[in-house]
Parts: C-alpha cells; structure tokens; sequence
C-alpha cells in the first residue's frame, strides 16, 4: 500500500470510531525510524483498545498487517506499518508522553488536512 494511502486509511479508521486530536507528525526529514506517526487519544482504556482494533482491522482488510503491535495492557498502544507508526493514547498518558513537544521540529497535520 502506498504511504498517503496507508495515512489517510489509518486517519479515517481513527475518526469513525471518534478518536480524539488525531495527529500526523512527519519525521521522515527528522529520523530513520518512520516517516510519520500517527497520534491519537480515546476517551478511556476500553476507547483505546477499540481504536488499535479498528486500525489493525481496517488496514488488514487492504491488504496490510502491521510489523508490530505493543503495549495492549497499557494507556498507550503502538501500531507500527513501518514507514507509518500509530500512537494511540488515552488522555492521561498523552499528556504525560507530549510526543507532538518531542516532535515539535516536525511538520504536524491534522485530520482535516488529511481527510478534508
């Protein structure tokens, strides 16, 4: 799948199910880690869980199995694709982690920009 495809796949999945303060930090200027992450928040530990369900459904149903997926006992859950890592927070933990403050070098988009 292709990296804008994969994005703006990832960004509609997070949006149905009414994740909050989607984010799209690029990196690919700034680490070889991944291009992009994705960050995104749920309402509670049940939201979150939900949310990387969905992703990993959604995704998987085009054709693409995340490399690696963590943290599904915690308040933050990753789904890595590679060039495209999806952060999943509840609340607590997002203010905690700040990842937009530890990325702030990079250019951020919302899910507006992405999905219009």
């Amino acid at each position: 799948m292709k990296y804008e495809e994969l994005i703006k796949n990832i960004v509609k999945a997070l949006d149905e199910k009414k994740a909050e303060d989607i984010k799209i930090i690029e990196t690919a200027e700034l680490t070889i880690v991944a291009d992009s992450f994705i960050v995104a928040s749920g309402t509670s530990s049940t939201h979150v869980k939900a949310l990387a369900d969905e992703v990993e459904y959604a995704i998987s149903q085009l054709g693409t199995e995340p490399e690696h997926i963590e943290g599904r006992a915690t308040g933050w859950i990753l789904v890595d694709y590679g060039t495209v890592v999806v952060h999943i927070f509840d609340r607590q933990s997002r203010e905690y982690y700040n990842i937009e403050r530890l990325w702030q070098d990079a250019n951020i988009k919302t899910a507006e920009d992405i999905l219009g």
